[in-house]
C-alpha cells in the first residue's frame, strides 16, 4: 500500500471536497494515483457532494433533541430544496446532528468560527505546558500544530468524532449523507441548554448543617 502524505490528502480534498479520512483511504486504495483516487471517491458517492460546495443551501429544518429532560438542543441544518427538507434521510441527519451536540457539547460549528483571540490563548496555554514538560523550544511550533487540531476536535462540531461511529468525523458523516441525499447540506447553527448551566450552585457547609441538626435534637 502506497504511503500517503498530508500534502496529498490536502490536494485531493481541495479538488473533491471529500473528508480527510475518505481522501486518505482513497489514495491508499489507489496506490497514490490521484485520478484513480478521485474515481474511487465518485464511486462511493463522496466526491459528488463536495462538487456542490458552490451552491446555496437556504432551505432546511430546525431540529430539536431532548435528553433525559436535562439537556436540550436546537439545531438548524440547511439543504437546497424544501422537498429534501421533508425527506426522511435528511431529517434523520438533523436528529443525528442534534444528538451529537447534546452528547459532545461543541462550542462552534466549524473551525473558522473560533475567535482568533481564543485560539491564541489556547496556544499560549499549550506553550506553557510544553515549557513545563521541558520540550525544546525549537519543537514547539511543530507540536502546536497537533495540539491545535486536537483543540478543534474538542470544540468544533464538524471536527468531532461522531458519537455513533468514532472511526469518522461529524463533517465526514455529513458529506456522506449529503451524497446520498443528492444536495448540499450544511449545519448553520445550534444552541445547547443544560439544566443548571451557568447557575452558581450553593455549597452547603456540612459540618454547620450537622451541628444545626444536633442542636435542634
Amino acid at each position: 500500500m502506497a504511503e500517503v502524505s498530508a500534502t496529498m490528502v490536502k490536494e485531493l480534498r481541495e479538488k473533491t471536497g471529500a473528508g480527510m479520512m475518505d481522501c486518505k483511504k482513497a489514495l491508499a486504495e489507489s496506490g497514490g494515483d490521484f485520478a484513480k483516487a478521485e474515481e474511487w471517491l465518485r464511486k462511493k458517492g463522496i466526491a459528488k457532494a463536495g462538487s456542490k460546495e458552490g451552491r446555496v443551501a437556504a432551505e432546511g429544518v430546525i431540529g430539536t433533541y431532548i435528553h433525559g429532560g436535562r439537556i436540550g438542543v436546537i439545531v438548524e441544518v440547511n439543504c437546497e430544496t424544501d422537498f429534501v427538507a421533508r425527506n426522511t434521510d435528511f431529517q434523520d441527519l438533523v436528529k443525528d446532528v442534534a444528538m451529537q451536540v447534546a452528547a459532545a457539547s461543541p462550542k462552534y460549528v466549524r473551525r473558522e468560527e473560533v475567535p482568533a483571540d481564543l485560539l491564541e490563548k489556547e496556544k499560549d496555554i499549550q506553550r506553557a505546558l510544553l515549557k513545563q514538560q521541558g520540550k525544546p523550544e525549537a519543537m514547539w511550533d511543530k507540536i502546536l500544530v497537533g495540539k491545535v487540531e486536537k483543540y478543534y476536535e474538542q470544540v468544533c462540531l464538524v471536527d468531532q468524532l461522531w458519537v455513533k461511529d468514532d472511526k469518522k468525523k461529524v463533517g465526514e458523516m455529513i458529506t456522506e449523507r449529503a451524497a446520498k441525499i443528492g444536495e448540499k447540506v450544511a449545519v448553520r447553527r445550534f444552541v445547547r441548554y443544560e439544566v443548571g448551566e451557568g447557575i452558581e450552585k450553593k455549597k452547603d457547609d456540612l459540618a454547620a448543617e450537622v451541628a444545626k441538626t444536633l442542636g435542634q435534637a
